[in-house]
């Protein structure tokens, strides 16, 4: 990274966590990603999910066609886990360098996940032979069962699932994803080795007081639930840490407005196109422009075994905020974007004549 004090230049960034969806959403969200990103971890879980490689080449060929030109953008395939997945077919998809890696959602955890797995240790045996591909496994690390409070199944799960998963199959690669809670900030430090988290721009903003804020905000709702405060400076220590196994995934989750401004809204946070300004924001706050690089651009890559991107971004700060896009139209409806609660002083552009 080279900076001074009003401009950083760094490795240009990925996104280890997106949903892009498909139809006319794909096409209207998709150059948010792509204008910012060198690569994004694209999420299986469309109705119906992606299960097989061949469905995941056919996402692939979709979303690569819809790529502008002009950015140098390449997604990532993940396929969706179930009990019944095939690891020959899992396999087939990594060796052609179709399937980067497979998801794992707990049945019912989130958006689309009703055909999620029920029962982990089913799996165990698929886990097994998984773990001899050197793909991670992504995680959404919260239980469903409905007798525990929604607040605390984030740290169920870590306790109850994810240890003794670690402790059967210690040689899988883990990733757990958009992590909210202390718990999952410590549960990561403590681990030697094949585990790493994501995190969210939102959830280093938000707590769920916000959710709150003189009246119910569905802009702010989404899974994992953000937490208390204590848990939101918790994401943030580690963010900043410059610990190789924090890295950035936005779970950015466009849904139109109509479901999310609903009796039973919808979970997810837009954030394409702002989370780059949104990361500046917090890490200059903290006084750690230094760790943005790795936190955005080098640590996801060498945990998937990728090199860091060749191009890079430059990042500029302004003394007057300009105009933030607030939603984009999608026909007569809207998505709105996250709003961070703050003006965003910082803007981004690729730095193609930098040599480093």
């Amino acid at each position: 990274m080279q900076s001074s004090s009003q401009n950083i230049i760094i490795r240009k960034p990925d996104d280890w966590h997106l949903h892009l969806r498909t139809g006319t959403i794909l096409k209207k969200v998709l150059k948010y990603t792509s204008s910012t990103f060198g690569r994004a971890i694209i999420m299986p879980n469309l109705d119906p999910p992606v299960l097989t490689t061949n469905q995941a080449w056919t996402y692939f060929q979709h979303i690569s066609e819809l790529v502008p030109k002009t950015h140098n953008f390449k997604p990532l395939m993940t396929l969706f886990l179930t009990e019944q997945s095939d690891i020959l077919d899992i396999r087939e998809g990594v060796k052609k360098g179709i399937v980067t890696a497979v998801k794992l959602y707990p049945a019912g955890s989130t958006t689309n996940s009703s055909n999620g797995v029920r029962d982990i240790s089913r799996i165990y045996s698929l886990l097994e032979k998984i773990s001899l591909l050197n793909i991670p496994l992504l995680i959404h690390g919260e239980a469903t069962d409905p007798k525990i409070d929604v607040f605390d199944r984030e740290a169920f799960f870590i306790e109850n699932t994810l240890a003794p998963l670690r402790k059967k199959i210690p040689e899988l690669r883990i990733v757990l994803e958009h992590i909210t809670t202390k718990e999952g900030v410590d549960f990561i430090l403590e681990s030697d080795r094949n585990l790493a988290a994501t995190i969210t721009p939102h959830h280093l903003i938000i707590n769920r007081s916000s959710m709150f804020l003189n009246g119910i905000r569905p802009h702010y709702y989404c899974l994992p639930l953000a937490k208390r405060e204590v848990h939101r400076l918790a994401l943030v220590n580690a963010a900043i840490s410059g610990n190789p196994r924090f890295f950035l995934g936005t779970d950015s989750a466009p849904h139109l407005d109509n479901f999310k401004e609903n009796a039973c809204g919808c979970a997810g946070i837009f954030s394409a196109p702002n989370a780059l300004k949104c990361l500046a924001h917090i890490f200059e706050k903290n006084a750690a422009l230094d760790k943005l690089e790795g936190f955005v651009s080098l640590n996801g890559a060498k945990y998937y075994g990728l090199p860091a991107n060749s191009s890079y971004t430059r990042l500029s700060k302004v003394i007057k905020p300009e105009e933030e896009l607030k939603s984009i139209s999608i026909g007569k409806n809207k998505i709105t974007v996250f709003d961070p609660g703050f003006s965003l002083l910082w803007k981004h552009e690729n730095a193609l004549d930098f040599k480093k």
